[in-house]
């Protein structure tokens, strides 16, 4: 960590103030994907604390879902191959100025795109504390779509970004384990999600959702939750349940989500049940009303999703990497298995089909572990790192510039 040399702390003298935090990021409140929703709850939390936010990110005509704070529109154009993302097109002198007058304390950096770099560049500029947090391992979703070639570049240039941060936010300890194997510097501190385990609850099952469904209610119901993208392993998880079908395991495939490949893997499942992306209680009741949660993603960073099964009463099989290797207690909690073997994934699902007690007893075992990842103590970590860093101001170099 970087000491506090070269640092003066605020005069007793000089007035108090609140806090304030500029949060750059690509995704805010376009899509209802899990960086949005995490930051969108950080700013919900730090306003409830007295905390000022002003929030630069692209916006598209219909938000996707009621956002927290205010926005600073960024421009932006839809991401080619992925429109349901957007491209932010950097900095504009218009905002860069809007962020000057705003004079943050903080400015924390969401995506290391063209947009948080300009951001990066500013506050270094400035010398104004800058952190980041680690949401997405995009050097892993290059093989995904033909970029194989581009990962070590992409790599560097991740390791020059984070390290260029004052601290560098990683929502798990495998995750930060990872990062510094691979050569990041070890600016990291830990910050991990939480569940509304009030919201996520086995008390949710319901027969009567199943049935809406064409589910009975004794039949076992293997559920994934996520978007419906090449990068969730989605060929895995087809060669899982056709396996199973073949093996004559007797199961209901329930995908909840959508996505670019929603199309292609109702193809595949032909007999699978498709949801589309559901949310609130609908979704709490979708977990809870399943048996088994079944997530072969190699590419996350913590797992939300796999937290809020665990919190739901299921037993979880995820694949062996980084996010659900710091949730999952293989032998208590679930199984931990190898990235893209199809075999390996069949083997544990075959051993809880047939033991009913086996899943029980798994089941309450996650939602026990689940209850230490609380919300609020996660947000008010994170308000921690910020308030030390704010306490030691650099001093700043006369700038007019916009």
């Amino acid at each position: 960590m970087i000491g506090g040399e070269g640092l003066i702390p605020p005069s007793d003298s000089e007035p108090s103030r609140k806090l304030r935090v500029a949060l750059v990021s690509s995704s805010y409140n376009y899509i209802r994907d899990g960086v949005a929703l995490t930051l969108n709850r950080l700013v919900e939390y730090l306003e409830r604390q007295g905390v000022e936010v002003l929030v630069f990110a692209p916006v598209a005509p219909t938000p996707a879902f009621a956002h927290k704070g205010t926005i600073v529109p960024v421009p932006s154009i839809a991401l080619p191959m992925r429109p349901e993302y957007r491209l932010a097109l950097g900095l504009p002198r218009a905002l860069r100025k809007r962020l000057r007058e705003f004079d943050p304390d903080i400015i924390h950096i969401a995506v290391p795109d063209l947009l948080g770099y300009c951001a990066l560049r500013f506050a270094l500029k400035r010398n104004v504390p800058v952190v980041a947090s680690y949401h997405t391992r995009y050097e892993t979703y290059l093989k995904h779509y033909w970029f194989s070639g581009m990962t070590r570049p992409v790599t560097a240039y991740l390791h020059y970004f984070y390290g260029a941060c004052r601290e560098l936010y990683v929502p798990s300890a495998s995750m930060a384990e990872a990062l510094v194997t691979g050569g990041q510097r070890n600016n990291i501190r830990l910050w991990p999600r939480g569940v509304d385990a009030v919201h996520f609850n086995p008390a949710k099952r319901s027969d009567s959702w199943r049935g809406k469904y064409g589910i009975g209610p004794d039949e076992l119901v293997i559920l994934f939750v996520g978007r419906l993208v090449r990068e969730k392993q989605l060929h895995t998880l087809t060669a899982v349940f056709r396996e199973l079908s073949a093996a004559g395991i007797a199961h209901r495939s329930l995908i909840v989500g959508d996505g670019p490949d929603g199309d292609t893997l109702k193809r595949q499942l032909p007999d699978g049940v498709f949801t589309g992306a559901i949310f609130g209680e609908e979704l709490a009741t979708a977990y809870a009303s399943s048996d088994i949660f079944l997530f072969p993603s190699d590419t996350e960073t913590f797992g939300n999703v796999t937290l809020e099964a665990m919190a739901s009463g299921l037993p979880a099989v995820c694949a062996d990497a980084t996010g659900s290797r710091s949730l999952v207690d293989v032998g208590v909690t679930g199984f931990l298995e190898k990235p893209g073997s199809t075999a390996d994934f069949v083997k544990p699902l075959r051993l809880l089909a047939a033991d009913a007690e086996l899943r029980r007893r798994m089941g309450s075992a996650a939602r026990l572990r689940s209850l230490s990842f609380t919300w609020d103590a996660a947000m008010a970590l994170l308000l921690g790192y910020y308030t030390a860093l704010a306490k030691s101001v650099p001093v700043r170099a006369a700038d007019t510039r916009t």
